[in-house]
């Protein structure tokens, strides 16, 4: 298995290999990030609760591969701005971790500020 280093890496050389970091600026990379998320989200649009669940079977591959390009975006995006997202995310587990104690909020999909 891949681990993100390996992965950013074959992605800066994907796009350096085709000259694109002048297109790549923080503005248009995170509208990049937003729309591949938004083409997750028309796989479940309109659906209901049976329906997803015996699309997901029959279109894993497809949903796999929006979600890899959300990824894509991602791990590009960190590495232009100098940013470690694993360090990112467990520090945001952590912050989350505070804001949602389990005594308060299992079960419960109330926001933080309402526990």
């Amino acid at each position: 298995m891949k681990n993100i280093n390996d992965l950013t890496k074959r992605i800066i050389a994907f796009r350096d290999a085709r000259d694109w970091k002048q297109f790549h600026n923080p503005k248009d990379v995170a509208l990049s990030l937003v729309l591949e998320a938004a083409e997750v989200m028309e796989h479940f649009q309109w659906k209901s609760k049976e329906e997803i669940e015996k699309y997901i079977k029959t279109n894993k591959a497809e949903i796999g591969e929006e979600l890899a390009d959300v990824l894509y975006w991602v791990l590009l995006m960190s590495y232009d701005l100098k940013i470690d997202v694993l360090e990112a995310l467990e520090n945001k587990i952590l912050k989350n971790e505070e804001k949602y104690p389990v005594e308060k909020a299992k079960g419960k999909h109330t926001k933080y500020t309402k526990l």
